[in-house]
Protein backbone atom coordinates (compact mmCIF):
# COMPACT_ATOMS: atom_id res chain seq x y z
CA UNK A 1 0.00 0.00 0.00
CA UNK A 2 1.06 3.70 -0.43
CA UNK A 3 0.08 6.56 1.45
CA UNK A 4 -1.48 9.76 -0.41
CA UNK A 5 1.42 11.58 -0.47
CA UNK A 6 3.70 8.71 -2.42
CA UNK A 7 0.29 8.20 -4.63
CA UNK A 8 0.45 11.70 -5.16
CA UNK A 9 4.19 11.44 -6.04
CA UNK A 10 3.64 8.74 -8.60
CA UNK A 11 1.31 10.20 -9.95
CA UNK A 12 2.82 13.63 -11.07
CA UNK A 13 6.06 11.14 -12.37
CA UNK A 14 3.43 9.54 -15.01
CA UNK A 15 2.22 12.93 -15.88
CA UNK A 16 5.66 14.70 -15.98
CA UNK A 17 7.19 11.46 -17.93
CA UNK A 18 4.22 11.28 -20.68
CA UNK A 19 4.24 15.36 -20.95
CA UNK A 20 8.05 15.42 -21.24
CA UNK A 21 9.70 12.00 -21.79
CA UNK A 22 12.06 12.67 -19.71
CA UNK A 23 13.26 11.59 -16.24
CA UNK A 24 11.49 13.22 -13.29
CA UNK A 25 13.49 14.52 -10.60
CA UNK A 26 12.73 15.49 -7.05
CA UNK A 27 12.85 19.65 -8.12
CA UNK A 28 10.10 19.15 -11.11
CA UNK A 29 7.32 17.35 -8.42
CA UNK A 30 8.02 20.12 -5.94
CA UNK A 31 7.26 22.95 -8.24
CA UNK A 32 4.37 21.08 -9.36
CA UNK A 33 2.91 19.46 -6.19
CA UNK A 34 -0.36 20.52 -5.54
CA UNK A 35 1.25 20.56 -1.48
CA UNK A 36 4.16 21.81 0.15
CA UNK A 37 6.65 19.41 0.77
CA UNK A 38 10.63 19.94 1.01
CA UNK A 39 12.92 18.22 -1.62
CA UNK A 40 14.32 15.74 0.63
CA UNK A 41 11.17 14.48 1.47
CA UNK A 42 10.23 13.99 -1.93
CA UNK A 43 13.78 12.74 -2.31
CA UNK A 44 12.76 9.96 0.23
CA UNK A 45 9.51 8.84 -0.91
CA UNK A 46 10.93 8.38 -4.53
CA UNK A 47 13.31 5.92 -2.50
CA UNK A 48 10.20 4.35 -1.32
CA UNK A 49 8.42 3.94 -4.66
CA UNK A 50 11.57 2.60 -6.35
CA UNK A 51 11.99 -0.04 -3.85
CA UNK A 52 8.68 -0.95 -4.33
CA UNK A 53 9.51 -1.28 -7.82
CA UNK A 54 7.02 1.03 -9.19
CA UNK A 55 9.59 3.83 -10.25
CA UNK A 56 13.47 3.12 -11.39
CA UNK A 57 16.58 5.10 -12.47
CA UNK A 58 17.55 5.59 -15.86
CA UNK A 59 21.73 5.74 -16.83
CA UNK A 60 23.52 8.07 -14.17
CA UNK A 61 20.14 10.57 -14.23
CA UNK A 62 19.03 11.65 -10.98
CA UNK A 63 15.37 11.31 -12.51
CA UNK A 64 13.14 8.07 -12.43
CA UNK A 65 10.29 7.12 -14.72
CA UNK A 66 7.63 5.24 -13.94
CA UNK A 67 8.34 1.06 -14.27
CA UNK A 68 5.89 -1.59 -15.67
CA UNK A 69 4.44 -2.22 -12.29
CA UNK A 70 4.45 1.57 -11.39
CA UNK A 71 2.33 1.85 -14.53
CA UNK A 72 -0.08 -1.23 -13.57
CA UNK A 73 -0.78 0.00 -9.80
CA UNK A 74 -1.30 3.29 -11.27
CA UNK A 75 -4.05 2.37 -14.10
CA UNK A 76 -5.54 -0.22 -11.46
CA UNK A 77 -5.86 2.30 -8.56
CA UNK A 78 -5.32 6.23 -9.56
CA UNK A 79 -6.09 6.74 -13.36
CA UNK A 80 -8.89 9.19 -13.63
CA UNK A 81 -11.23 9.87 -16.62
CA UNK A 82 -11.29 13.13 -18.06
CA UNK A 83 -13.16 15.42 -19.94
CA UNK A 84 -13.22 15.57 -24.10
CA UNK A 85 -11.96 18.46 -25.73
CA UNK A 86 -14.97 19.98 -27.79
CA UNK A 87 -12.73 19.76 -30.74
CA UNK A 88 -12.49 16.24 -30.42
CA UNK A 89 -16.57 15.34 -29.91
CA UNK A 90 -17.04 17.25 -33.72
CA UNK A 91 -14.25 15.64 -34.89
CA UNK A 92 -16.18 12.17 -34.36
CA UNK A 93 -20.04 13.73 -34.63
CA UNK A 94 -18.29 14.89 -38.58
CA UNK A 95 -16.97 11.92 -39.43
CA UNK A 96 -19.85 9.38 -38.03
CA UNK A 97 -22.56 11.79 -39.48
CA UNK A 98 -22.47 10.64 -42.94
CA UNK A 99 -24.45 7.86 -44.75
CA UNK A 100 -23.21 4.34 -44.96
CA UNK A 101 -24.57 1.42 -47.02
CA UNK A 102 -23.21 -1.51 -44.46
CA UNK A 103 -22.45 -1.99 -41.21
CA UNK A 104 -18.84 -2.94 -42.10
CA UNK A 105 -18.30 0.53 -43.65
CA UNK A 106 -19.25 2.06 -40.19
CA UNK A 107 -16.54 -0.08 -38.53
CA UNK A 108 -13.84 0.68 -40.94
CA UNK A 109 -14.31 4.27 -40.75
CA UNK A 110 -14.50 3.79 -37.03
CA UNK A 111 -10.64 2.67 -36.81
CA UNK A 112 -9.54 5.43 -39.49
CA UNK A 113 -11.07 7.75 -36.84
CA UNK A 114 -9.39 6.50 -33.58
CA UNK A 115 -5.69 5.67 -35.51
CA UNK A 116 -6.75 9.65 -36.88
CA UNK A 117 -7.29 11.39 -33.46
CA UNK A 118 -4.84 9.49 -31.37
CA UNK A 119 -2.25 8.96 -33.65
CA UNK A 120 -2.23 5.03 -32.78
CA UNK A 121 -2.56 2.22 -34.02
CA UNK A 122 -6.97 1.80 -34.09
CA UNK A 123 -8.71 -1.55 -34.39
CA UNK A 124 -12.37 -1.87 -34.55
CA UNK A 125 -14.47 -5.15 -34.80
CA UNK A 126 -18.65 -5.50 -35.40
CA UNK A 127 -21.40 -6.30 -33.60
CA UNK A 128 -21.45 -9.28 -36.18
CA UNK A 129 -18.12 -10.42 -34.76
CA UNK A 130 -19.08 -13.99 -33.05
CA UNK A 131 -22.53 -14.19 -35.48
CA UNK A 132 -20.16 -15.21 -38.48
CA UNK A 133 -20.68 -19.01 -38.74
CA UNK A 134 -19.13 -21.27 -41.00
CA UNK A 135 -22.22 -22.87 -43.26
CA UNK A 136 -20.01 -24.70 -45.73
CA UNK A 137 -16.46 -25.90 -46.94
CA UNK A 138 -15.08 -28.09 -50.02
CA UNK A 139 -12.29 -29.05 -51.84
CA UNK A 140 -12.39 -28.24 -55.68
CA UNK A 141 -9.24 -30.22 -57.65
CA UNK A 142 -6.98 -28.09 -60.05
CA UNK A 143 -4.44 -30.37 -60.82
CA UNK A 144 -2.40 -33.44 -59.90
CA UNK A 145 -0.67 -31.06 -56.89
CA UNK A 146 -3.48 -28.36 -56.44
CA UNK A 147 -6.35 -27.68 -54.62
CA UNK A 148 -8.86 -24.90 -54.02
CA UNK A 149 -10.29 -24.68 -50.67
CA UNK A 150 -14.07 -22.66 -50.92
CA UNK A 151 -15.13 -21.41 -47.29
CA UNK A 152 -18.64 -20.01 -47.24
CA UNK A 153 -20.23 -17.89 -44.40
CA UNK A 154 -23.33 -17.16 -42.58
CA UNK A 155 -23.01 -13.16 -44.09
CA UNK A 156 -22.70 -14.21 -47.53
CA UNK A 157 -19.02 -14.26 -47.92
CA UNK A 158 -17.02 -17.11 -49.87
CA UNK A 159 -13.17 -17.27 -49.43
CA UNK A 160 -11.24 -19.38 -51.47
CA UNK A 161 -7.08 -20.40 -51.76
CA UNK A 162 -5.71 -22.03 -53.46
CA UNK A 163 -2.77 -25.00 -52.55
CA UNK A 164 0.04 -27.37 -53.27
CA UNK A 165 -0.65 -30.86 -51.97
CA UNK A 166 2.16 -32.06 -50.16
CA UNK A 167 3.32 -35.50 -51.69
CA UNK A 168 2.03 -38.51 -50.62
CA UNK A 169 -1.00 -37.14 -49.81
CA UNK A 170 -3.92 -38.93 -51.19
CA UNK A 171 -7.29 -38.11 -52.53
CA UNK A 172 -9.10 -39.74 -49.93
CA UNK A 173 -7.22 -38.00 -47.06
CA UNK A 174 -8.46 -34.84 -48.60
CA UNK A 175 -11.54 -36.43 -48.68
CA UNK A 176 -11.76 -37.17 -45.19
CA UNK A 177 -10.03 -34.03 -43.75
CA UNK A 178 -12.71 -31.82 -45.67
CA UNK A 179 -15.63 -34.38 -43.88
CA UNK A 180 -14.14 -33.68 -40.72
CA UNK A 181 -14.26 -29.88 -41.18
CA UNK A 182 -17.84 -30.39 -42.69
CA UNK A 183 -19.36 -32.75 -39.31
CA UNK A 184 -17.17 -30.44 -37.15
CA UNK A 185 -16.74 -27.01 -37.95
CA UNK A 186 -20.48 -25.88 -40.20
CA UNK A 187 -22.24 -24.02 -37.78
CA UNK A 188 -19.30 -22.70 -35.52
CA UNK A 189 -18.05 -18.95 -34.93
CA UNK A 190 -14.97 -18.13 -37.01
CA UNK A 191 -13.61 -16.04 -34.50
CA UNK A 192 -14.16 -19.14 -32.51
CA UNK A 193 -12.01 -20.97 -35.06
CA UNK A 194 -9.79 -18.47 -35.53
CA UNK A 195 -7.95 -18.97 -32.30
CA UNK A 196 -7.11 -22.72 -32.15
CA UNK A 197 -5.98 -25.41 -34.63
CA UNK A 198 -8.33 -27.07 -36.73
CA UNK A 199 -6.65 -30.47 -35.52
CA UNK A 200 -7.44 -29.02 -31.92
CA UNK A 201 -11.14 -28.49 -32.88
CA UNK A 202 -12.16 -31.44 -34.82
CA UNK A 203 -9.64 -33.53 -33.18
CA UNK A 204 -6.72 -36.13 -34.31
CA UNK A 205 -7.59 -38.09 -37.10
CA UNK A 206 -7.81 -41.99 -36.29
CA UNK A 207 -4.94 -44.65 -37.56
CA UNK A 208 -2.03 -43.63 -39.56
CA UNK A 209 -3.61 -40.45 -41.40
CA UNK A 210 -0.74 -38.25 -40.68
CA UNK A 211 -0.85 -36.62 -44.25
CA UNK A 212 -4.55 -36.30 -43.61
CA UNK A 213 -3.89 -33.99 -40.60
CA UNK A 214 -1.19 -32.32 -42.41
CA UNK A 215 -4.25 -30.74 -45.09
CA UNK A 216 -5.73 -29.46 -41.98
CA UNK A 217 -2.58 -27.90 -41.22
CA UNK A 218 -2.54 -26.43 -44.42
CA UNK A 219 -6.10 -25.36 -44.92
CA UNK A 220 -5.73 -23.58 -41.15
CA UNK A 221 -4.90 -20.17 -43.81
CA UNK A 222 -8.43 -20.02 -45.43
CA UNK A 223 -10.09 -19.59 -41.49
CA UNK A 224 -7.59 -17.31 -40.17
CA UNK A 225 -7.93 -15.05 -43.46
CA UNK A 226 -11.91 -14.95 -43.18
CA UNK A 227 -11.75 -14.17 -39.33
CA UNK A 228 -8.88 -11.66 -39.96
CA UNK A 229 -11.20 -9.59 -42.78
CA UNK A 230 -13.70 -8.91 -39.99
CA UNK A 231 -11.35 -7.13 -38.10
CA UNK A 232 -10.24 -3.24 -39.18
CA UNK A 233 -6.81 -1.57 -38.42
CA UNK A 234 -6.00 1.13 -39.01
CA UNK A 235 -2.17 3.35 -38.81
CA UNK A 236 -0.10 0.19 -38.49
CA UNK A 237 2.79 2.20 -39.39
CA UNK A 238 2.00 4.60 -36.21
CA UNK A 239 4.00 2.22 -34.11
CA UNK A 240 7.26 2.66 -36.12
CA UNK A 241 6.60 6.34 -34.61
CA UNK A 242 7.82 4.46 -30.85
CA UNK A 243 10.78 2.43 -31.96
CA UNK A 244 14.90 3.58 -32.14
CA UNK A 245 15.45 4.06 -35.62
CA UNK A 246 19.22 3.08 -35.16
CA UNK A 247 17.35 -1.05 -34.48
CA UNK A 248 16.74 -1.50 -37.98
CA UNK A 249 16.76 -5.27 -37.31
CA UNK A 250 13.94 -4.82 -34.66
CA UNK A 251 12.26 -2.53 -37.25
CA UNK A 252 12.10 -4.83 -39.82
CA UNK A 253 10.51 -7.41 -37.35
CA UNK A 254 7.60 -5.09 -36.35
CA UNK A 255 6.44 -4.12 -39.50
CA UNK A 256 6.83 -7.96 -40.79
CA UNK A 257 4.79 -8.53 -37.37
CA UNK A 258 2.51 -5.69 -38.52
CA UNK A 259 1.99 -7.34 -41.43
CA UNK A 260 0.18 -10.57 -40.09
CA UNK A 261 -3.42 -9.87 -39.66
CA UNK A 262 -3.64 -13.37 -37.99
CA UNK A 263 -1.21 -11.87 -35.23
CA UNK A 264 -3.25 -8.75 -34.76
CA UNK A 265 -6.05 -10.78 -34.70
CA UNK A 266 -4.55 -13.01 -32.07
CA UNK A 267 -3.26 -9.50 -29.78
CA UNK A 268 -6.59 -8.02 -29.50
CA UNK A 269 -8.17 -11.49 -28.72
CA UNK A 270 -11.74 -10.64 -29.63
CA UNK A 271 -13.29 -14.09 -27.89
CA UNK A 272 -12.63 -12.55 -25.01
CA UNK A 273 -12.84 -9.00 -25.73
CA UNK A 274 -17.00 -9.50 -26.48
CA UNK A 275 -17.25 -11.35 -23.39
CA UNK A 276 -16.18 -8.68 -21.23
CA UNK A 277 -19.09 -7.23 -19.06
CA UNK A 278 -19.55 -3.88 -20.64
CA UNK A 279 -20.74 -1.30 -18.27
CA UNK A 280 -18.42 -2.81 -15.40
CA UNK A 281 -15.17 -2.95 -17.31
CA UNK A 282 -15.55 -0.66 -20.24
CA UNK A 283 -12.08 -0.02 -20.94
CA UNK A 284 -9.33 -2.56 -20.62
CA UNK A 285 -5.32 -1.80 -20.80
CA UNK A 286 -2.82 -4.73 -21.09
CA UNK A 287 1.04 -3.02 -20.65
CA UNK A 288 3.91 -4.43 -22.69
CA UNK A 289 4.57 -7.41 -20.50
CA UNK A 290 1.28 -8.53 -20.55
CA UNK A 291 1.13 -8.89 -24.41
CA UNK A 292 2.75 -11.94 -26.90
CA UNK A 293 6.67 -11.00 -27.87
CA UNK A 294 8.87 -8.88 -26.94
CA UNK A 295 8.66 -6.39 -29.84
CA UNK A 296 5.70 -5.15 -28.15
CA UNK A 297 6.90 -4.37 -24.51
CA UNK A 298 7.35 -0.59 -24.60
CA UNK A 299 3.55 -0.51 -25.75
CA UNK A 300 0.22 -1.01 -24.20
CA UNK A 301 -3.37 -2.25 -25.96
CA UNK A 302 -6.42 -0.51 -24.93
CA UNK A 303 -9.66 -2.50 -25.25
CA UNK A 304 -13.35 -1.89 -25.38
CA UNK A 305 -16.64 -3.37 -26.14
CA UNK A 306 -19.58 -2.04 -26.96
CA UNK A 307 -23.01 -3.26 -27.16
CA UNK A 308 -25.50 -2.97 -30.45
CA UNK A 309 -28.15 -4.87 -28.39
CA UNK A 310 -30.05 -7.50 -29.61
CA UNK A 311 -27.31 -6.93 -32.65
CA UNK A 312 -24.57 -8.22 -30.60
CA UNK A 313 -21.38 -6.96 -29.08
CA UNK A 314 -18.46 -4.78 -30.84
CA UNK A 315 -14.82 -3.78 -29.87
CA UNK A 316 -12.61 -0.96 -30.57
CA UNK A 317 -9.12 -0.73 -29.23
CA UNK A 318 -5.44 1.07 -29.53
CA UNK A 319 -2.26 -0.04 -29.89
CA UNK A 320 0.55 2.46 -28.43
CA UNK A 321 3.45 3.81 -26.85
CA UNK A 322 3.19 2.92 -22.98
CA UNK A 323 3.97 5.97 -22.18
CA UNK A 324 0.65 7.21 -23.45
CA UNK A 325 -1.81 9.90 -21.89
CA UNK A 326 -4.15 7.31 -20.21
CA UNK A 327 -6.84 9.43 -18.97
CA UNK A 328 -7.11 10.93 -22.29
CA UNK A 329 -6.93 7.91 -24.39
CA UNK A 330 -9.62 5.82 -21.58
CA UNK A 331 -11.56 9.30 -21.62
CA UNK A 332 -11.70 9.00 -25.41
CA UNK A 333 -12.29 5.19 -25.69
CA UNK A 334 -15.00 5.34 -23.03
CA UNK A 335 -16.67 8.00 -25.10
CA UNK A 336 -16.11 7.03 -28.72
CA UNK A 337 -17.46 3.28 -28.33
CA UNK A 338 -21.19 5.09 -26.93
CA UNK A 339 -21.23 7.20 -30.52
CA UNK A 340 -20.14 4.29 -32.52
CA UNK A 341 -22.92 2.21 -30.60
CA UNK A 342 -25.56 5.01 -31.12
CA UNK A 343 -24.77 5.32 -34.98
CA UNK A 344 -24.75 1.81 -35.49
CA UNK A 345 -27.88 1.19 -33.71
CA UNK A 346 -29.29 4.10 -36.06
CA UNK A 347 -28.67 2.15 -38.60
CA UNK A 348 -30.03 -1.08 -37.91
CA UNK A 349 -32.89 0.68 -37.14
CA UNK A 350 -33.31 2.02 -40.86
CA UNK A 351 -34.07 -1.35 -41.75
CA UNK A 352 -37.03 -2.57 -38.69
Amino acid sequence: MLTKRQELILKMIIKDFTDNHEPVGSKTIMAQLPIKVSSATIRNEMAVLEDKGLIEKTHSSSGRIPSTLGYRFYLDNLVESIQIPKEIYQKVMFNLDRPFHQVNEIVEEAAKILSDLTSYTAFAAGPELNSVVVTGFRIVPLSNRQIMAILVTSDGSVKSQVYAIPRGVSGSEIEKAVRLINDKLVGRSIFEISTMSLNDLVGTIDGDNSSANQILELLEDVFKDVASEQLYVDGQINLLNNYDASNVDELKSLYQLLDRDSYLTNLLDLNEAVEQPIDEFPVQVRLGNELPGDLLKNYSLLTASYSVGNHGNGVIALLGPSNMPYSQMISLMGYFRNELAKKLLDYYGNFQ
